[in-house]
């Protein structure tokens, strides 16, 4: 049912007119010092695709790489043990893997999940004139960065840390129980290409308000220390040039939105009428933000004002 043609989140399959398999992947290296974090935070950056595709996880395989000479085993089951514990937040566990002693420290998912045939969320589907809410905040890419660096407070750290391993359950929930007509998760392509891609799919144009932006907490002071990652200039550069940037976007506000995030927020295309419904049952699910960012629109065209 869904493959590569837009860049979707998943591949769905269906096995029968009442169940559809979905199937993700996703591993990185440790954006966190402390392994139990990490291992948090790859688990929920993995389950993320299966919410964003509008279905239920029901298993998952680790991949794990672990420099076992530098690190020892120690460390790679403090990561297994933390995205065991989301996992259990999820409903589901971890029912096997593969591991490989690497020069780097790896850790994801492999995940499965299903869906009704009738009810799979595609990136590609969204319509003219709809709305575009974020259930996360923006600026982990920087955060993180500022972190590496020993930048940032023990605080700031910790609510990027607690954004990046929250699983988008209940804003999936939230946005199941209202009615949506496309979604996609916000990741490496930050918040400009993961858009883009939702435009592109459906034919259609964009404008998203900076100023309606949610921003973790110490991202806006890394941004304008001038840190960043280098996927935030190699994303404005891929994404960037098809932008009809407005004449008050600063540089700063530019960097935000080619900010790559980990596990970060579902954005969700919603019929204008149901915005507020939506919003109300985000907020009422606990999503982290529930935020009306945008719209799609029928006239082509990039446009951040």
């Amino acid at each position: 049912m869904v493959g590569l043609e837009t860049g979707d989140d998943g591949a769905v399959v269906r096995l029968s007119d009442e169940i559809a398999v979905i199937q993700t992947l996703d591993f990185f290296m440790p954006i966190v010092d402390d392994p139990y974090d990490f291992g948090r935070i790859a688990a929920a950056n993995s389950l993320s695709d299966v919410y964003a595709m509008g279905g239920t996880p029901v298993s998952a395989l680790a991949i794990l790489g672990l420099p076992l000479a530098k690190l020892g085993t120690a460390v790679g089951a403090r990561i297994l043990e933390g995205g065991a514990a989301v996992g259990i937040e999820a409903g589901i566990q971890i029912v096997g893997g593969h591991s490989i002693d690497d020069a780097e420290p790896k850790f994801g998912l492999s995940v499965t999940g299903v869906v009704h045939p009738n009810q799979v969320w595609r990136n590609s589907t969204g319509q003219a004139g709809d709305l575009l809410v974020l259930t996360k905040p923006l600026g982990s890419g920087t955060v993180t960065t500022g972190i590496k660096r020993g930048l940032v407070s023990e605080q700031v750290a910790a609510g990027a840390i607690r954004n990046m391993a929250t699983l988008n359950k209940a804003a999936a929930e939230g946005a199941a129980s209202v009615g949506i007509h496309a979604a996609t998760d916000v990741t490496g392509f930050a918040l400009l290409g993961h858009a883009i891609e939702m435009a592109d799919g459906a034919g259609l144009g964009l404008e998203l308000n900076i100023d309606a932006l949610p921003v973790l907490d110490g991202a806006w002071d890394m941004l304008e220390q001038g840190v960043a990652p280098g996927a935030t200039r190699r994303n404005l550069e891929y994404f960037g040039s098809r932008v009809e940037w407005g004449s008050g976007v600063s540089d700063v506000q530019k960097q935000l939105v080619g900010d790559p995030q980990t596990s970060g927020g579902l954005l969700l295309a919603v019929d204008a009428a149901k915005v507020d419904d939506l919003v109300a049952a985000l907020n009422e699910a606990g999503a982290l933000s529930s935020a009306v960012v945008g719209r799609l629109t029928k006239e082509s065209g990039i446009r951040i004002s």
